[in-house]
Formats: structure tokens, C-alpha cells, sequence
């Protein structure tokens, strides 16, 4: 199986640990004695530790090696790696690290035939499978365990949604309507009456006698002149008013909580951003 450098597979890395670097953590014996350093880490395709790089000094011997990740013990909040067993004779039998392209299916089975004590059980390197050996390369869930405890939160989110609409149209009603418009007309009123100076004497010479028409009088009436024109009767004025309202919701939300267990006399220290506890 293709192996990575941890960078390499997950630049992200940190957080992925949460904020734990495993870079850099000094390596000691489980007697106390600093062997070297953690450079780096090899991954496989699913993202599991399989080798630790590191830069060993013991004895004035001095290489980079690859130590199975099962043999080491990692210990973030010390900044310590503890491993299992790593003897010179052990660091003198292994291949020296040089490059990721250089690890291949023999240069791995040359890494753990220093920590075999048999063969048995073992199948071609070609097929080899890593959970066939799990002392090498299965983490000690004691040291490596790393999860995450979850909790639930209320998310408050909002989004525009269409409640109705309202439409504005027009149209015509009709109704009879009434006006009144005083007129005027005229007539001849024709008053025969005596006149005032009945039985005067006149004069025949100077009396002209006539016929036909003598006098003629022009009789107006007036008539009603009816016609319609539209006038702005009222205005309507169409806008909208954003109205600020509250919502409450509520429901129920489930979090992780770490049970620690302890069994004989143990000092067991659980750490956090707000404080340290000491069991």
C-alpha cells in the first residue's frame, strides 16, 4: 500500500488532531534516555499511521530510521514520544530513511524483520497486510486514541418566502346622475286694454291708417347644454412596510461528555483551554 507524508495526505493536519503536532515531539526510552526526534509520519491511503520518522542519536550513531507506529507510545501533553524498545543494535539493523520513494515492499519488510522474533504467521510481502501484525503498527489505544466529542447546537438561520401578493386593478361602475340647470324662455304677452284718453277727438287729417305688419319682437328661449368630463376623484398610493418581528424556537440538543475510568492508583491528567483536572 502507497504510503504519504503526513503533510502530504492532509495539509490540515492540526486540525484534524485538534491543534496536537506530532512533529517535533523529542523520543525517549520507556527508561527516560532522549533518542532523537520525531521529523515526520507515514501514512497510508486511509489516513492511518504506519511509521514514524525519526532523526535518532544514540551513541554517537546518528541516521533517520522508520519506527513502526505500534512500537511508540505518544504523549502530546508532555511533548514525548515513548517507545516500546529501540536498541543500538536495533537503530544499526535498520535502513537508514532517505527518501518516501525509496519505501517500498522490501525496504518495510527489512524495518520489521529487526523487531520480528519469528516469522510465523507471516505472508509474502507482496500480499502483507499491516493489521497482520497489529504489535507494529496497530496503535495502543491507551496513548494514541484520539476522537472528538460532539454536541449539538440550535442554528438560527432566515429565508424569504412568499406569504401572498396583492393585485391593484380598476373598474367601472355606473350610476345615473342628476343635474339642474335653470333656463329661461320668453313669450309675448299681448295686453289689449282702454286707452287712457278714451273719447279724444283726432285729428283725421294727420292719422295715417295702415296694414300689415307694424311691429315684430324676437321671442328667445334658452336650452340645457349637457356634457360630461372626468376630474381626479382620489389617489391611490401603493408601497411596502417592513414590520420587525422576534421568533423563539426551541429544541432538544444532545452533547458528548467524556467518562473517564480509572482502576488502581493512577494519576491520570485531563487537560483543557479552561482548566486542568487531576484524577
Amino acid at each position: 500500500m502507497p504510503l504519504h507524508k503526513l503533510e502530504q495526505f492532509d495539509p490540515n493536519y492540526r486540525e484534524t488532531f485538534g491543534g496536537d503536532e506530532v512533529k517535533a515531539l523529542d523520543v525517549y526510552t520507556e527508561g527516560g534516555e532522549r533518542v532523537g526526534l520525531v521529523v515526520d509520519v507515514l501514512v497510508d491511503d486511509d489516513g492511518r499511521f504506519r511509521y514514524l520518522i525519526i532523526d535518532t542519536n544514540v551513541d554517537s550513531v546518528n541516521k533517520k530510521i522508520l519506527l513502526p507506529v505500534g512500537l511508540s507510545q505518544i504523549n502530546y501533553s508532555s511533548r514525548r514520544v515513548y517507545l516500546n524498545e529501540l536498541s543500538r543494535d536495533q537503530i544499526e539493523r535498520l535502513p537508514e530513511y532517505q527518501e518516501i520513494g525509496n519505501v517500498d515492499n522490501d525496504y518495510e519488510e527489512k524495518v520489521r524483520s529487526v523487531f520480528r522474533s519469528s516469522t510465523d504467521g507471516v505472508t509474502d510481502n507482496k500480499t502483507y497486510n499491516y493489521q497482520k501484525e497489529p504489535a507494529l503498527y496497530e496503535l495502543n489505544d491507551q496513548y494514541h486514541q484520539t476522537f472528538r466529542l460532539y454536541e449539538e447546537r440550535l442554528i438560527a438561520n432566515k429565508h424569504r418566502i412568499k406569504t401572498g401578493e396583492v393585485a391593484l386593478g380598476k373598474h367601472i361602475e355606473t350610476e345615473t346622475a342628476r343635474v339642474t340647470v335653470p333656463i329661461q324662455k320668453e313669450r309675448i304677452l299681448i295686453e289689449r286694454v282702454l286707452p287712457t284718453q278714451i273719447g279724444t277727438v283726432v285729428n283725421t287729417n294727420e292719422l295715417k291708417f295702415q296694414e300689415g305688419e307694424v311691429a315684430r319682437i324676437e321671442v328667445y328661449e334658452e336650452t340645457p347644454e349637457i356634457r360630461k368630463e372626468a376630474f381626479v376623484r382620489e389617489e391611490v398610493r401603493v408601497k411596502k412596510v417592513v414590520e420587525q418581528d422576534i421568533v423563539e424556537a426551541q429544541d432538544t440538543v444532545r452533547r458528548e461528555e467524556l467518562n473517564v475510568d480509572t482502576a488502581g492508583e493512577l494519576h491520570v491528567q485531563q487537560t483543557n483551554t479552561t482548566r486542568d483536572e487531576t484524577v
